[in-house]
This record gives C-alpha cells, sequence and structure tokens, in this order.
C-alpha cells in the first residue's frame, strides 16, 4: 500500500519532514485519516505525523531547520506547520480526570510502542500507520481488514472514555457507508453524553449532513445505540405512523432516512446551502408526532404539521448551533415545505410565490427539500419532480429564485416626501411592500408613484 500525496509541494515537504525527524534519531508515521482514506483510494490532503523517540524539543529543534512552526501545548508536543496542512505529534498518554471530550490530562510519551499509541485512537480504521520512508504499513488493531469489510470498530474499552466518539461513528458510518461492529454499538449504549460543548456536537452534525453519503446508515446507529433519546425531537419520528398511500416505505423515522440520502445524492457541495437545506431535510416533518391522527376511516392525517415542526426544529437545531441566521431559515424551510406541490397543484398567482420568496429566503432551497422529501418514498418510483421545476420557472421570471423580493420603497422615499422619521415609517413601508409582492408596481417609478397616494391618504387620516 502507498499513501497517494499528489500535491508536489506537500509531497516534498512529507519527506523533508520525515528525513529530518530520521536523522535526529527519530520515526516519523503518518497517521489518522490521510492513511485510511488511501486504503479507500483516495488522495490525503491532510497529512497528520506522529513521531517517535524524539522530545518535543528534539521534535521542534529537527523540524525548525526546514520549517517555520507552532508549538501547541508543551506537555504534549503537537507542532503545526505554517502555511501547510501538516500537524506533527508525539504520542501522548491521556488520563481521565473529568467529564466529557476535554476532561484528560494528556502528555506526550516519546517512547511508548506503536501498538500502545495506537490503542489510544477511536476506530481501528483510524489506528492505521505507515512509513513513507520505508513503505511500511502499522497495523496492529486490523484497521486494514475493517476497512476491506466496511466495518467500524472501537480499538479498545478506552473509547468510552470520550463520549464524542459516538457521534464520531454516526457520522463516520454515513460518510464511508459503514457497518458498525455489534461490540461498538454495545459499548456505545453503555456510554452518555457527559455535557458535550454544543460546538463539539456541531461539528459530528455538521460532517453527517455536508459529507455523509449515506446518512441513514449514520441516524440508524444513533436509533440503535440508544443516543436519539438525546435528540426527542427525532425519537419521536420513530413508530410515528403514515398513510401507506403516500408513504409505503413505512414510518416517519424511516421515510426521514430516505429524504436524508435523497439529499445527500444531490448535494451542491456549499456549504452554506448545503447546512440550511440538509437540516430543512432532516427536521422536515418534527411537526408529524404532534399532530397525526387516524379519521374514522383508519385513514392517517398529519394535519398542519408543516406549521407545529416550527418549534420542535428550533428547540433541535438550539442545543447544536447559535447560528440565528441557519436557525431561521430552516425553520422557514420546515415551516413551507408543502408549498411547492401546493402551489403547483393550485396554480397559484405570482403574488403568492412573491410571498413564499418573502417567507423562506430562496426559492431553490425549498425546491431542494420539497423534491428530496417526494423522492424518500420507495418503493414509488421517483420519476422527478414537476412541481419543483415549475416553481421555479415561474420564480426564474420573477427573478427571486436564489433571492427573496427586496423592498423597492424605502425609508428614504419617505424623507424625500417630507415625512420625519418615526414609528409611522413601518407601517408605511409595509403597506407598499405588501402592495409590491401584489405585484401593483415592480420597478422604483412605480413604487414612487405608490407611495405618494399611501403618503396623502395617512397625512389625511393624521389631520382628521
Amino acid at each position: 500500500m502507498h499513501v497517494e500525496i499528489s500535491d508536489p509541494k506537500l509531497r516534498d515537504a512529507a519527506d523533508t519532514l520525515c528525513k529530518a525527524v530520521q536523522r535526529a534519531g527519530g520515526r516519523a508515521l503518518l497517521v489518522g485519516g490521510s492513511v485510511r482514506d488511501a486504503f479507500l483510494g483516495k488522495d490525503a490532503k491532510d497529512l497528520d505525523f506522529e513521531v517517535y523517540q524524539l522530545s518535543p524539543e528534539g521534535l521542534k529543534a529537527a523540524l525548525g531547520e526546514h520549517f517555520e512552526i507552532d508549538l501547541v501545548g508543551e506537555s504534549f508536543g503537537v507542532l503545526k506547520i505554517h502555511h501547510l496542512p501538516i500537524d506533527v505529534a508525539l504520542p501522548r498518554r491521556e488520563s481521565k480526570r473529568g467529564l466529557g471530550h476535554k476532561g484528560f490530562e494528556v502528555h506526550s510519551d516519546p517512547s511508548m510502542s506503536l501498538a500502545e499509541a495506537a490503542a489510544r485512537r477511536d476506530f481501528t480504521i483510524n489506528a492505521i500507520s505507515w512509513d513513507p520512508l520505508t513503505q511500511e504499513v502499522i497495523d496492529p488493531a486490523d484497521g486494514v481488514k475493517d476497512l476491506n469489510n466496511r466495518l467500524l470498530r472501537h480499538v479498545s474499552d478506552k473509547f468510552s472514555e470520550d463520549p464524542l466518539r459516538v457521534l464520531r461513528a454516526m457520522q463516520f458510518a454515513a460518510r464511508f457507508s459503514f457497518y458498525i461492529a455489534d461490540d461498538t454499538v454495545a459499548l456505545c449504549r453503555t456510554i452518555e453524553p457527559e455535557g458535550l460543548s454544543r460546538e463539539r456536537l456541531w461539528e459530528e452534525w455538521k460532517k453527517l449532513v455536508l459529507r455523509g453519503v449515506k446518512i441513514s446508515r449514520g441516524l440508524d446507529f444513533l436509533r440503535d445505540c440508544g443516543w436519539v433519546q438525546y435528540y426527542p425531537e427525532l425519537e419521536a419520528l420513530i413508530d410515528c405512523p403514515q398513510d401507506p398511500q403516500w408513504h409505503p416505505e413505512g414510518d416517519v423515522w424511516v421515510h426521514t432516512l430516505h429524504v436524508m440520502d435523497a439529499f445527500a445524492e444531490e448535494r451542491l457541495d456549499d456549504e452554506t446551502e448545503d447546512l440550511t437545506v440538509g437540516f430543512g431535510c432532516l427536521c422536515h416533518d418534527f411537526g408529524k408526532p404532534a399532530t397525526t391522527t387516524h379519521d374514522p376511516d383508519g385513514r392517517i392525517r398529519s394535519k398542519f404539521h408543516e406549521e407545529e415542526g416550527a418549534e420542535p426544529t428550533r428547540l433541535f437545531l438550539e442545543r447544536l448551533t447559535n447560528q440565528e441566521n441557519l436557525i431561521r431559515d430552516v425553520v422557514a424551510l420546515v415551516v413551507d415545505h408543502l408549498k411547492p406541490f401546493m402551489f403547483y397543484r393550485d396554480k397559484s398567482k405570482a403574488s403568492a410565490i412573491r410571498r413564499l420568496a418573502s417567507r423562506v429566503g430562496r426559492i431553490d432551497r425549498l425546491v431542494r427539500v420539497a423534491r428530496a422529501d417526494h423522492k424518500g418514498r420507495p418503493p414509488l418510483v421517483f420519476d422527478g419532480f414537476p412541481a419543483g421545476e415549475w416553481l421555479l420557472k415561474k420564480a426564474s421570471e420573477m427573478d427571486i429564485v436564489d433571492d427573496a423580493p427586496q423592498p423597492i420603497v424605502l425609508g428614504r422615499h419617505l424623507i424625500e416626501l417630507g415625512l420625519k422619521p418615526g414609528k409611522h415609517f413601518g407601517k408605511l413601508l409595509n403597506t407598499c411592500f405588501e402592495a409590491q409582492l401584489d405585484g401593483r408596481f415592480a420597478d422604483e417609478e412605480g413604487g414612487r408613484e405608490f407611495v405618494r397616494g399611501v403618503v396623502e391618504e395617512w397625512r389625511a387620516d393624521e389631520s382628521r
């Protein structure tokens, strides 16, 4: 096996690094994701080295002759190479001293054996090392075998010391479409979140949404290991029934997993857009558990589940992130996720489409969520989404596909008419914007004409 580094600058730096360490009496091994990805046929872009038989000072001296470096943490010796995606670390001993993934005392130990160093890693597929100078593969945990079997398995019982690893299992299973070993699932059932920070939770969920190939596999693991209980909005989807005519795939949980896989197939590789749409897909039916009923004829209905989904979506996302704009945009998609189908069915007017764009911000985002929703219903055959195509065409004609309508009449127009700023500005401007959405004017000239009439009426009312 050979780790392919296609970037010549990065490849030369790795060679220089390994030889400098060797001359100083140490050994530099490539570890972690770049080695794992090489076995999966992927190019190495970010390099992590682990150096043996050198002290932090010796490592800094050896590399300082060739690179501009930063020493991060004197006690555990981690170096960052400036201007290159290369991290260099010494083997570390970790002692559990507190809660969460930060509750460790960490000290470097250059004399640690390769097997002992591998045992502190999370999964066997991340415990493989490679020596760039000798081409030797060091695999004490049988990670290569697990890669070939597409299996995610913990290296040792030390796995349970860091609860964040449960969520790493979730996103790894999704990213690589791997199954998770039964004993790893069982071990994860014994682990509790221990107050993991919102920032670290977000990083794992973000990777699930942005990089998951089979997102359903990660979410199913969350259910199997019991961690879905810490996300009650998701847990409520399990066993929530649906009308089999429209949803022959099963309950809302099963449907949501299909929707997430449909979303993953059509990502744009635009982080902002994919995060917003991805979480819109994940949360789109959060309102169904509270609204699902059986009619006297046995028909299953979930009336107004779109609006009811707003609050659980907000609660779910607020536990993961403080990004108010993202939360706002995802909630808007959840509340209106049925509108593309409804507008297409009713052949809604331009004014309704403008108002929809004003609420959701981007029609193209909404269509992506609705398309994934429509696609995630196997065994029904997906033969396109004409409702989305129709809505995008109409929005394109109004130039509001990827941007909400912006008010044409602004405060300066009121000032030009002799009004002084005050509380009345908001009401007058809102009246003008509503008229704009209704199509009563479409440019600044029409807006000026319209606002003159609004101001005249307001002045008349004020003088009475």
